[in-house]
């Protein structure tokens, strides 16, 4: 797993990014959803880096290509950071989410959008979102 508050983009080497959006290759990115396509059941994501000066997290720039969608699993996961409803902080040592939510907890994370977490992908599919608290 990559460290939550990493510095620096993670690569996939293996990707293409000339070519049409498509998934990542199997693994976990430090990353958000930018957007969720409730019909298609489809995820749009980009990796985040931390920035230490300025103490948040920020996605490639605007023209940097550097953008993924993928299918949800029907079985996807998410690990809440703020319990399932925010009322309480549920994280571990590395600030990351153990509370696991149910499916409308995942939808409403998928459909807000720029949410820091960690994202597994597995054969082409989102199978596990880990949120990253936003340590200030």
């Amino acid at each position: 797993m990559p460290e939550p508050y990493g510095t620096t983009f993670q690569k996939d080497p293996q990707h293409d990014f000339s070519k049409r959006i498509r998934p990542r290759h199997d693994g976990i990115l430090r990353g958000w959803v930018y957007a969720y396509d409730a019909k298609e059941h489809t995820a749009e994501y980009a990796p985040i880096k931390w920035v230490k000066r300025t103490k948040a997290f920020v996605a490639p720039g605007e023209y940097d290509v550097m953008r993924y969608s993928s299918r949800v699993s029907p079985k996807a996961v998410l690990y809440s950071a703020r319990d399932c409803d925010s009322t309480k902080v549920t994280v571990d040592s590395r600030g990351l989410g153990t509370k696991k939510c149910g499916k409308s907890a995942l939808l409403a994370h998928l459909r807000a959008g720029e949410r820091p977490a960690m994202i597994t992908v597995y054969r082409g599919e989102i199978v596990k979102i880990q949120e990253i608290y936003e340590r200030r």
